[in-house]
């Protein structure tokens, strides 16, 4: 498993840390929740480990910020917190299971584990469609009328996010959150992502999906809408 952990007690994180190395397992480890977020959102993890309790971005928030951003990696949270409302605060913040501190290594394990084979079920036919265009979750290949193209991360993200809303127009400060979060959004970068996501998807063919909306955004078009 590749493990993302975001704890900031050191000593937490350490033992966690050696536990899984042991058996093989690849970590990276953010202190605080805005490096976490970040983490989340530029690399590829097979389970997040999610303090509540952070600096610079609380773990409710940061789980929040990662499912509006369109990051379904699943999430355990760690807590030392107890009660029924604070395990059900975890669960409404998109939370995927909940482990209270202190606990058991192994059980931890297990946890991970199991939320790690219930997503790779339940991603086995994870496929977006739109008229000709076919987009693999999987593994970011899109499938337009014969054709098959592997997008770059920047490029599924855009693509991702104009799929799940088409018709809809998707805002540009929507697509900035979702490329960059927290960050200040580049238009000039947004806009090359823009022309090379057009570039694969259309420019070879006779019907253009993507369109831009002046001064708002950009959509799919259905072949026949205008």
């Amino acid at each position: 498993m590749k493990l993302l952990l975001v704890e900031d007690h050191k000593d937490i994180a350490g033992i966690i840390f050696d536990y899984f190395e042991i058996k093989g397992d690849v970590l990276d480890y953010a202190s605080n929740g805005l490096q976490g977020y970040e983490l989340a959102k530029s690399e590829h993890y097979d389970v997040i480990i999610l303090d509540v309790m952070l600096p610079k971005m609380d773990g409710l928030t940061v789980c929040q910020s990662l499912r509006e951003s369109g990051i379904d990696t699943p999430i355990l949270m760690l807590t030392a917190r107890d009660t029924k409302e604070d395990i059900l605060a975890g669960f409404d913040h998109a939370a995927d299971d909940y482990l209270v501190k202190p606990f058991d290594l192994d059980i931890l394990d297990i946890r991970l584990r199991t939320l790690v084979r219930r997503r790779s079920g339940s991603m086995a036919n994870r496929v977006l469609t739109f008229g000709a265009l076919s987009l693999d979750m999987n593994t970011r290949v899109l499938e337009r009328e014969g054709s098959r193209y592997s997008l770059n991360p920047s490029q599924y993200k855009i693509l991702k996010c104009l799929m799940n809303r088409a018709p809809e127009v998707v805002t540009k400060e929507e697509i900035g959150d979702a490329l960059w979060g927290d960050e200040e959004p580049d238009s000039k970068v947004l806009r090359s992502h823009i022309y090379q996501l057009r570039s694969l998807i259309d420019r070879p063919f006779k019907h253009a999906y993507l369109r831009t909306i002046s001064k708002v955004g950009y959509r799919l078009v259905a072949e026949g809408e205008e």
